[in-house]
């Protein structure tokens, strides 16, 4: 009995970790996308307009914004903007290659604009590159016979 009870508390302290490591990951890489995307749009990206677009305070994103700092993915100076170093975009254009291809496959798949969005946040982090270059294939091969396409769109 003793020994099941040590293992499950093995377990449970297992997924505790798994957990917040996938939350680390997850947020960062939501972070890095929005950063890069501002950068993008506007040229820069505050802690401001970083909170606004993340539905964050902005004392959790400068909160993050220093934790990112701290592991390179960015620079960033308390009331300057933020500047995201190489290992940062080479994260957010991961992220946003990701992103783009779930968008296109749901498109495909006319869930409807909103479903596809939720859709994409919640998978974007969890596919593999792998999977994400056999969706970018799948999706060429299926643009290129739009047949098939409006054949499933009738069903």
């Amino acid at each position: 009995m003793e020994k099941n009870s040590k293992r499950l508390e093995s377990i449970k302290a297992a997924h505790k970790t798994q957990k917040e490591e996938k939350q680390w990951h997850e947020s960062r890489e939501d972070y890095l996308e929005v950063i890069a995307e501002l950068v993008e749009f506007k040229g820069d990206a505050t802690t401001l307009d970083i909170s606004r677009f993340m539905n964050v305070s902005p004392p959790s994103v400068t909160d993050m914004l220093q934790k990112l700092d701290k592991e390179n993915y960015l620079k960033y100076k308390k009331y300057h903007g933020v500047t995201l170093t190489n290992k940062g975009k080479q994260v957010a254009d991961t992220i946003r290659r990701k992103h783009s291809i779930l968008l296109e496959l749901f498109e495909i798949l006319n869930v409807g604009k909103n479903i596809a969005n939720q859709d994409t946040e919640g998978l974007e982090h969890h596919l593999n590159d792998k999977t994400i270059r056999r969706l970018r294939k799948f999706i060429t091969f299926l643009k290129s016979n739009p047949k098939i396409i409006k054949q499933f769109h009738e069903f």
